[in-house]
């Protein structure tokens, strides 16, 4: 019988950890993530002409700039890569933006535009660790990234002048990541940040995921996984909170989120945004789905991310 039982234990232990070795491939290592096309919680709402104008003038406008590339290596050795657009006209305004998990930077070129254009801010966008053109091998879903954020602040002051006030603007994984780089120790240049459509945690994401994905339990997978991502990325998934970040921040934060979000529930900003003890406004957007608020109404969407920032950027 002691046989037995030891041969289910080892069976189980290899199973978890071929288990956890797949989870890691498909959520955290840097690979193509089929698994995307298919979700149905990210299929593109139904937009209106004007809508798919408004993005095709975006990837217009972003193949006409004339980016500087900007470079680092992070504090952990990886070689980081951003695009950074000066203003026409000087300026001591520059917006910080983040752009969603499996994305890039330019597919960020709508918001780019808004601050460029509109605002007459200049622009810096990173493509983050294991995207677009920057190196790694992993995706840190805004936890370590928090730390590239911290370092790209403070280059954006080196360029443009220890009076240079900052933005921080992020959409989905770009939320949270704007959001865990809100808890730490920011310089008095940073003025505002607006997150969108962000997570509470990795934990609580990849759990949701898991379950509404691949109809599974949390546990024992997500535990193994977790072990696996500290083993090889530097964090478990329960570190890795941006809920707990913004209950230190002290930074005014504008929440937004599309009632319509199912692949980041919408009940996940009601959490933040209730736990943030600094000035702060929800934008509740009706019939947005996933990362699809600004899509959905270009206008108002503006209206409310400028009132925002115009409260503490002057």
């Amino acid at each position: 019988m002691t046989i037995v039982i030891v041969a289910i234990i080892v069976l189980l232990l290899i199973l978890f950890t071929i288990t956890s070795f797949y989870f890691y491939r498909v959520a955290i290592a840097r690979t193509v993530k089929e698994f995307l096309n298919d979700s149905p919680d990210l299929q593109p709402s139904d937009l209106s002409e004007a809508a798919k104008e408004f993005l095709n003038e975006d990837r217009e406008w972003w193949k006409n700039q004339s980016f500087e590339v900007w470079t680092m290596d992070s504090h952990d050795g990886i070689h980081l890569h951003a695009y950074y657009l000066a203003a026409r006209e000087h300026s001591n305004k520059t917006a910080i933006i983040a752009h969603g998990y499996s994305g890039s930077a330019m597919e960020m070129s709508g918001f780019a535009k808004l601050y460029y254009e509109r605002l007459g801010y200049n622009v810096l966008l990173p493509d983050g660790r294991a995207h677009g053109q920057s190196g790694g091998h992993y995706i840190g879903f805004g936890w370590p990234e928090r730390k590239d954020y911290l370092k790209w602040i403070q280059r954006a002051i080196d360029v443009n002048g220890a009076n240079t006030q900052l933005v921080l603007h992020g959409v989905s994984m770009g939320g949270a990541t704007v959001m865990m780089t809100s808890g730490e120790k920011l310089p008095a240049n940073v003025k505002a940040i607006v997150e969108d459509c962000g997570y509470t945690s990795v934990k609580d994401e990849l759990t949701f995921q898991l379950k509404r994905m691949y109809h599974l339990p949390a546990f024992p997978i997500l535990h193994a996984t977790s072990l696996l991502t500290k083993l090889r990325a530097g964090y478990f998934f329960g570190e890795a909170s941006a809920l707990k970040q913004v209950r230190k921040s002290q930074t005014p934060t504008l929440f937004i989120h599309g009632d319509n979000d199912t692949f980041v529930p919408t009940g996940m900003v009601h959490t933040v945004y209730e736990n943030s003890p600094v000035e702060k406004e929800l934008y509740i957007v009706p019939g947005a789905g996933h990362a699809e608020a600004y899509r959905v109404n270009p206008e108002q969407y503006e209206q409310v991310v400028v009132r925002f920032i115009g409260r503490f950027v002057k």
